[in-house]
């Protein structure tokens, strides 16, 4: 036997996981399965690449047991093992750069995130959170030699021949106190089937079930062993290979949904970067869809070994709806949180994934409405909220998104609005600020009926936050790209498709707008002289510049800082409630009538009086002077 001192880094990393870290101790089970399925991976590459080793009968398979009276867990494959010399540079040295940048952030690390471990390929060590020794017994594919390596993970470990019958590595655990928790079949079962289900090996856990007669004594026990991971990932299988119920049946046991999914997105990478991926998209919107909190949906692995499902950099904050995997070749195992949100992989991995996503939608879209209006039904807003956080697929996110119109039942696009466009329209015209009910009752609509021209309704919040930033649509016809403004009816300067009101009326009238505007002073921005008002004597509009009321009213009831917007309110010039002002000079009658005006222009909007009480009185006022 002959001892060997650890490499200093490797020391340095020894004492900082027995003495430092305590969080999430059972990935140490999840590294020791990952150096396994690696090492089947090495082997069977090898019987296929290499003669010197294909007369090797290759039948993969990582075993686990465990000893409760003994206080150890085993870790045993049948892969490519080591010899004395693997064992040294394997498990006695790092040999990696960027090791002792790695173990001054490890050191540096308040919150102690075991997670960084595997970052630089030192994940074995993982193992001594939860043992005080280590004994790994291993014989290299082609040789007959099998080794021991035993370390209590201080400064040295120590190398001895062993016996082995085949080749591959056997590591065992002994226990430390707090370790002892993981040596039974449902912790090992649940850390396998949560970190290491889809490892393409098969994983036999090995253990004592004890047996009972009919009256509950126990009357002896058997050694059983089962097969406790898949063994098979699905996202790394061909479509081909996969029937529409075996994409049914992963989905809902990584989404815990008892509904199928409205629809899913398989991919398979090859080239400069190799990746899988498979999204799925609920039916239904998940709960914590607009909580701050949102729990991400998307599970990452490396290699098929699971990584996290608590990552809120793999997808944007706007697809956070997607459930799903993302399984790459080139990350490394472990990266933390950090490594995450900087690592160029994940980057562009995301990007394609999104864009393969949008692809997607854009096919649905166009080819299966229903499956689509059920889509929209869920996820319009946060395709909305795509609008303005992703200027890269911004275009894309536009022509996806929908909303309710008065010429059309249902759910209807910019496109589909412009396909209906009177000729020689140049604006698509929208309303928003109210509930879809309040708005399609809107004054402010009366002219656009009366000319045949088509609204939108823009009943959400977030369009009047998202509609500034969309100042116009761009659509291709051929070679030439048409490009129409997007105007709010209920804004000022939105009548360019309007006839032009008669100068002299409006002259005529200048007068009574000058009263109403006197009596009014600050509640209003200005009194103008409609041109979109037929029946209604009166409504409000706002400044291009300003948020409307509705927002304005929904920032104070948040308690948001929210500006004093102040409305503009426009008149029916031909309405006999504002000709008779003309030539009224009872002051008092006047106010009440522009009070009046305003409020119920406000009220048909939504919006709350500062002062109902104050109305109820210039209404009975001007009804008792009849």
């Amino acid at each position: 036997m002959a001892q060997y001192q650890f490499q200093t880094e490797v020391s340095r990393l020894l004492h900082l996981i027995i003495h430092s870290l305590y969080s999430n101790r059972e990935i140490f089970l999840r590294e020791l399965t990952s150096n396994a399925s690696d090492a089947l991976d090495k082997l069977k590459y090898l019987t296929v690449a290499d003669d010197a080793y294909k007369g090797i009968v290759f039948e993969p398979r990582i075993d686990i047991s465990f000893d409760k009276d003994k206080k150890t867990i085993t870790v045993a494959d049948n892969g490519v093992g080591m010899n004395e010399r693997d064992l040294i540079e394997s498990l006695g040295t790092i040999a990696r750069s960027g090791t002792r940048q790695f173990l001054e952030k490890l050191a540096a690390d308040v919150k102690k995130d075991s997670n960084l471990i595997g970052q630089f390929g030192v994940g074995f060590y993982s193992a001594f959170m939860v043992a005080d020794k280590i004994e790994v017994v291993s014989r290299k594919a082609g040789e007959d030699a099998a080794w021991k390596w035993t370390s209590e993970g201080k400064e040295s470990y120590d190398i001895e021949t062993a016996v082995r019958e085949t080749q591959g590595t056997t590591v065992t655990l002994f226990l430390t106190e707090e370790g002892e928790e993981f040596a039974s079949r449902w912790s090992i079962e649940d850390i396998i089937k949560r970190y290491s289900n889809h490892v393409a090996f098969p994983i036999y856990l090995t253990y004592e079930q004890k047996e009972y007669d009919d009256k509950g004594a126990e009357k002896g026990s058997s050694i059983k062993t089962d097969q406790v991971n898949d063994g098979a990932a699905i996202w790394r299988k061909s479509k081909s290979e996969l029937k529409h119920e075996d994409y049914v049946e992963f989905y809902k046991q990584i989404a815990h949904d008892t509904d199928e999914p409205l629809f899913y997105v398989h991919t398979k990478a090859e080239g400069t970067l190799e990746y899988s991926t498979l999204f799925y998209i609920p039916k239904k919107a998940p709960l914590d869809l607009f909580q701050v909190d949102y729990k991400p949906g998307v599970k990452l692995y490396v290699k098929r070994v699971f990584i996290t499902d608590d990552d809120k950099e793999l997808m944007p904050t706007w697809l956070r709806f997607v459930r799903g995997v993302v399984d790459s070749e080139d990350l490394p195992l472990n990266v933390s949180r950090e490594i995450l949100q900087k690592n160029k992989i994940l980057s562009n991995i995301r990007n394609a994934s999104v864009k393969k996503l949008l692809a997607e939608f854009k096919t649905i879209a166009e080819t299966d409405k229903e499956k689509w209006d059920a889509f929209v039904s869920q996820y319009n807003r946060p395709l909305k909220e795509g609008v303005y956080q992703d200027w890269t697929n911004r275009e894309a996110i536009i022509d996806l998104l929908r909303f309710k119109s008065t010429a059309v039942d249902g759910w209807t696009s910019f496109s589909d609005y412009v396909s209906r466009m009177k000729d020689g329209q140049k604006n698509i015209y929208y309303i928003s600020g109210g509930s879809e009910e309040t708005l399609r009752s809107s004054p402010l609509l009366e002219a656009w009926r009366a000319k045949d021209i088509e609204v939108l309704i823009m009943d959400e919040e977030i369009d009047e936050i998202i509609l500034p930033s969309i100042p116009k649509y761009e659509k291709q016809d051929g070679e030439t790209t048409l490009s129409w403004d997007i105007k709010g009816v209920n804004h000022t300067g939105t009548d360019s498709e309007l006839d032009k009101t008669d100068k002299q009326s409006e002259k005529d009238l200048l007068p009574v707008l000058e009263k109403l505007k006197k009596v009014l002073g600050d509640r209003v921005k200005d009194v103008k002289l409609s041109k979109r008002l037929h029946d209604s004597p009166s409504c409000i509009v706002t400044d291009e510049n300003d948020p409307s009321l509705q927002m304005a009213q929904m920032f104070k009831a948040m308690g948001q800082p929210a500006p004093d917007v102040k409305p503009v309110l426009e008149v029916n010039g031909e309405h006999p409630i504002v000709t008779r002002l003309k030539d009224c000079v009872d002051e008092e009658r006047i106010a009440d009538t522009a009070g009046v005006l305003l409020d119920q222009a406000l009220l048909v909007e939504g919006v709350r009086l500062p002062n109902s009480a104050d109305f109820v009185k210039r209404l009975n006022r001007l009804l008792s002077a009849v």
